[in-house]
């Protein structure tokens, strides 16, 4: 792996200390979507906290820069419930903190990669350190040419961008679609969405329509990391499911006629 620039070594070094890496806002009654401004767009994921009668959900983990179990902590209403963790998939935007919980729900086909046996590419806080095949998939998806560094200030003084490392979060138990993961007053059902990666899962409750996608779909530029005929499979039957609002991995919730208004547009990009 080739060593920051002198450059990114300098942009790093004058890095200013973050006045709080996480931030959380409430989307919806018992629903607050965290995320970390601090990180670049590419990789600043979306992380949900809900809360149930009987125990709460935390989707998803984030970077591992910063601790992020205090943080989420300090959101719940009863921290003394139980928390069940589970990851919509296995990129390191998703999964990276996932170490500091109990418990790690994942699917089968994607227990392996949170052990870590095989280094992850993107496990750098630097672009030139990234493949440059990568490089190319992120460009030719739509994204804007990446900064130096992938992100603009270090959780505390001190914070050494070189050091940053995954750390193995073997799964605690596995979700199978039809699965549901059940919080007391409301469960979500699991479906199984590969193409963005192999073992991508959404989760909906099929009362309220509330339905947390991962990166199966967003509103923007979609990533094709998995099998592109399992994708396409994946987005039809998205374009046919009933939800009320979607919850994406990055960027802002919409609702199930904008979820097919994605759907088509990649349906006809992909030959789907």
């Amino acid at each position: 792996m080739p060593a920051p620039t002198q450059d990114a070594a300098e942009i790093a070094a004058a890095l200013p200390v973050a006045d709080a890496w996480f931030r959380a806002r409430r989307v919806a009654p018992g629903v607050t979507l965290i995320d970390e401004p601090h990180v670049d767009l590419l990789l600043r994921a979306n992380l949900y906290l809900v809360e149930g009668a009987e125990r709460d959900m935390l989707i998803d983990s984030g970077m591992g820069i910063a601790p992020l179990a205090p943080f989420v902590a300090g959101l719940r209403a009863a921290p003394e419930k139980p928390l069940v963790h589970v990851l919509s998939h296995a990129h390191i935007d998703h999964m990276a903190g996932s170490w500091e919980f109990d418990t790690r729900l994942i699917h089968p086909r994607e227990e392996k990669d949170l052990l870590l046996e095989v280094p992850d590419p993107l496990a750098t806080l630097f672009r030139d350190e990234y493949p440059a095949e990568l490089l190319e998939k992120f460009r030719a998806s739509g994204y804007r040419p990446l900064p130096p560094v992938l992100v603009d200030a270090i959780p505390e003084a001190g914070f050494d961008l070189s050091a940053y490392a995954m750390k193995p979060a073997p799964a605690t138990m596995l979700l199978e679609e039809g699965d549901r993961v059940e919080l007391g007053d409301r469960a979500f059902l699991v479906l199984h969405l590969p193409g963005h990666s192999d073992g991508g899962i959404g989760l909906l409750d099929e009362v309220d329509g509330t339905f947390f996608s991962g990166d199966a779909i967003y509103d923007g530029p979609l990533i094709l990391a998995g099998d592109l005929d399992e994708y396409r499979a994946t987005l039809r039957r998205l374009r046919e499911l009933e939800v009320g609002v979607v919850h994406g991995g990055h960027n802002d919730a919409f609702d199930q006629a904008r979820m097919r208004e994605i759907c088509d547009d990649y349906l006809a990009r992909w030959g789907g």
